[in-house]
């Protein structure tokens, strides 16, 4: 039997040399963004709950809550994995950083811990959308060239 005739301006099937698009982040790229939307989510939670429950400067609350407002319309960028997110977040977060200091070393009790743990959660947040932002930048360079990452 023979194969029959291309038609001219008929589309070519890929042949298996063909490379193939891949849409799927690379694993180490998704954990990346995982520990980032994880750590800021930590964040978030951590700001509401210290101010409002915790060990707010006065009983009922404390208007020092909005201090997480910031935080706020990074979730959505780090959720559509928005790059430019991940690079302005990495620079915001070193205020929340510098307080973490302040207040772990200047306060007592539940509130030094509470600055301790947002000093942690600061740092994961930081590396990990350092991390994100290397990787991206490198697996785009490795599929730019035609090679695999």
């Amino acid at each position: 039997m023979t194969e029959p005739l291309e038609q001219p301006g008929a589309p070519r099937a890929a042949g298996p040399t063909a490379p193939q698009p891949t849409t799927a982040p690379a694993a180490h790229v998704a954990l990346s963004r995982r520990v980032a939307v994880a750590s800021l989510l930590g964040l978030i939670v951590l700001g509401l709950a210290w101010e409002l429950w915790l060990a707010p400067l006065r009983p009922g609350g404390s208007w020092w809550v909005i201090k997480v407002l910031p935080l706020l319309p990074a979730l959505p960028g780090l959720l559509k994995n928005r790059m430019y997110t991940y690079r302005w977040l990495s620079l915001l977060v070193w205020l929340y950083f510098t307080e973490a200091v302040v207040r772990a070393t200047s306060d007592s009790g539940l509130s030094a811990v509470l600055a301790g743990l947002q000093l942690i959660l600061c740092v994961l947040l930081f590396v990990a959308c350092t991390l994100h932002i290397r990787l991206r930048l490198r697996d785009a360079k490795a599929t730019a060239a035609g090679t695999t990452p």
